[in-house]
Parts: structure tokens; C-alpha cells; sequence
């Protein structure tokens, strides 16, 4: 950056040697000094976020969590097989930048019975009634095997819907404002923008041959619900 010349060459030894800034070509002293210093700190605070990341798994030990607690106010715990998830401690071991909207092919009894079976090996984080009841299986701390690609696990939040993909009757006004609500709040707890990119069905997840939740799903009509709630 600069032209190159001449400037700095007389008087740069004494530069150096005073710990002062060199003018001119090269590195002071006191600059690699610095720089070593600033990598060292950076190395060793890095070291402690991962640190911090993964103390809650050393043998013995964690993280605190209270029997039957829900991070939805509305929704009721009703805990899933601990087959069908993974431990986590999530935003901190994976950012949560999506949430997956799943159709159960069945009804809420069944999906709920289905996630509580250690080898059915799949899970949501939520389940939706019909009626708006929502229970939640699976804390958002950690990762539910509801998407069916590692990845979008790790960084998503799954919502299933009591339901038929080809029964747009099964998509009730409760089921559609309820859903939403609880989207709105998880899309702000982590900072989720509500559009198409970042809310979406579990046929959009890469690798899968599920077809969930169906052409029959408003998406229009879901996102401003989402939005609407989400300014409450």
C-alpha cells in the first residue's frame, strides 16, 4: 500500500532500537511484540469459549435444567424418548437460524406416542394440535432427530402439526395461530428473520424424501400470522 521509496531509510535503526514505530519498510519491534500478544489472547479467549461450550460434558457433570421446564409459556412438557434427540446446549454449541415445519401423518396422540418409542429413532421439538394445544418434547437446548440431515438438526427447531399433508381441513385457524405464536417466539428468542428462507417445511431440508407439510400448507397466511405475532 503506498508508494515505494526511499522515505524512512535514515534514522530507522535508531527507530527500532528506541521501541518506536518504523517508518518505511519492515516491522518494529514493539509491532510483532504486540500482534504476538493480541494472537496469544485471542488464542487462549477462543480456548475458553470452547471451554465454556463443552463443560457440561465432562464426566459428571450437567447442565442445569429443571424436570418438565418448557421455553414456551403456552406449551405442555411431555418428554420424548431420549433416544430420539441429542444432548446439546444450544445456541452455544450450534446457532439456531431455522425452524422446520413438519406434518405428523397421523394425529397429535400417535405422534406423541411415536417420539416417546426409544426405537423409532425421530423426534420434534413441538407438537401442535389441532386445536392449538402445543406440547413440547424436546428442549430447544438440544438437538432433535426430526429433519432427517445432521446439520439442519444442529441449527433448527422442528414443529410438527397434527395431520394429513393431503387434508387442508386438518389445517385448522387454532392449529395455524397457534403455531405461529410459538414460531414468532422461537424466531425472536434467536434472532430468526420470518421469511422463506430461514421458516421452512421439512421437504425443503436437503437429502429428504418426506414431503411435509404439503402444497396445502398456507404459507402466506402462516408468515403473516408469524409476523403479527411476533409484534405482540
Amino acid at each position: 500500500m503506498g508508494t515505494r521509496g526511499r522515505a524512512g531509510a535514515k534514522g530507522s535503526k535508531s527507530s527500532e532500537s528506541s521501541g518506536g514505530t518504523k517508518s518505511g519498510r519492515g516491522i518494529s519491534r514493539r509491532g510483532l511484540l504486540i500482534g504476538a500478544a493480541v494472537t496469544a489472547v485471542g488464542t487462549a479467549a477462543l480456548a475458553r469459549e470452547q471451554l465454556r461450550q463443552a463443560w457440561w460434558r465432562l464426566p459428571g457433570v450437567e447442565k442445569p435444567r429443571k424436570p418438565g421446564e418448557v421455553d414456551f409459556a403456552r406449551a405442555q412438557w411431555t418428554a420424548a424418548s431420549s433416544a430420539n434427540w441429542r444432548r446439546a446446549d444450544r445456541p452455544d454449541d450450534y446457532p439456531i437460524d431455522r425452524v422446520v415445519i413438519h406434518v405428523t401423518q397421523g394425529s397429535y396422540r400417535s405422534a406423541v406416542k411415536v417420539f416417546q418409542d426409544p426405537g423409532h429413532g425421530a423426534a420434534a421439538h413441538y407438537v401442535v394440535r389441532k386445536d392449538g394445544h402445543v406440547t413440547q418434547m424436546i428442549r430447544e437446548l438440544d438437538v432433535a432427530f426430526h429433519a432427517g440431515n445432521r446439520s439442519y438438526n444442529e441449527r433448527s427447531v422442528g414443529i410438527e402439526h397434527e395431520g394429513f399433508v393431503d387434508r387442508p381441513q386438518d389445517f385448522t385457524a387454532a392449529m395455524y395461530g397457534a403455531s405461529a405464536r410459538l414460531t414468532a417466539a422461537i424466531c425472536g428468542r434467536y434472532g430468526i428473520p420470518v421469511d422463506r428462507e430461514h421458516i421452512i417445511g421439512h421437504v425443503e431440508v436437503p437429502g429428504t424424501d418426506h414431503t411435509d407439510p404439503g402444497k396445502h400448507w398456507d404459507w402466506d397466511r402462516y408468515l403473516k400470522l408469524v409476523r403479527a405475532a411476533g409484534k405482540k
